[in-house]
């Protein structure tokens, strides 16, 4: 049995596995704990919420978080789950929020970016204090975007898309459906907002992320160093 609790805030990501092997006549726990710092100036930071729940996407939740700290930004990971800090996500793995979404509904952002699996994406949709942290992006005309199925199920289903622009989303009927015009490129930008397609293109949609915040000579510099070609 593996057990994965994956912390991150405040341009410090620290990540803590716990590994429990169990045989016949043999039982023993193994913890790890891994702390990094950005070395990027705090006053450059940008602040991006990545929101979550039950059952979201675990690949896409670390590739945002990660690769956006890469870029220098406070990122923080915000639970829908009524108070709840750790979510269950899609594939089992268990994620530790750094606040809830209440809170993080009191603070101002530069980003926001939804990860996508199921039925996370629904807890998302269902997120009063969520709906009014997008609402605000949206008026504001401030960065937001989704991977997955979060674009067709959170912001397409909400009005947060402009319908006369083509997005994207997890390539399966059921999603796409929800969509006006309809994407097959794996990163889509309209103007303030940029969806994505799944776990696979989550590393193409986090760069694309820190190329609005930080610019492209940043993109390129971070994209380097991840061996991304």
């Amino acid at each position: 049995m593996v057990g994965v609790f994956l912390r991150a805030h405040s341009c410090r990501a620290i990540v803590s596995i716990a590994l429990v092997i169990s045989r016949p006549s043999l039982a023993f726990t193994t913890t790890a704990t891994r702390s990094f710092t950005s070395t990027t100036s705090l006053a450059m930071s940008k602040k991006v919420l990545v929101p979550i729940g039950e059952g979201s996407e675990e690949i896409e939740t670390t590739c945002i978080t990660d690769t956006l700290t890469r870029f220098g930004a406070d990122v923080t990971i915000a639970s829908v789950m009524n108070g709840e800090l750790v979510c269950k996500m899609s594939r089992g793995i268990k994620v530790m929020a750094d606040a809830t979404i209440e809170d993080a509904a009191k603070e101002e952002w530069d980003l926001v970016a939804l990860p996508g699996g199921m039925p996370g994406a629904t807890h998302l949709k269902v997120s009063k204090a969520l709906t009014s942290i997008l609402e605000k992006q949206k008026g504001a005309k401030k960065l937001y975007g989704a991977v997955c199925a979060s674009p067709a199920v959170v912001l397409a289903s909400q009005g947060f898309l402009d319908e006369s622009v083509p997005s994207t989303c997890y390539p399966a009927p059921g999603f796409r459906d929800n969509l006006k015009i309809v994407s097959d490129d794996k990163v889509v930008i309209a103007d303030n907002v940029v969806t994505s397609q799944g776990p696979g293109t989550s590393l193409l949609f986090a760069l694309a992320l820190g190329e609005k915040l930080y610019g492209k000579e940043k993109r390129d510099e971070i994209a380097k160093q991840m061996l991304v070609d």
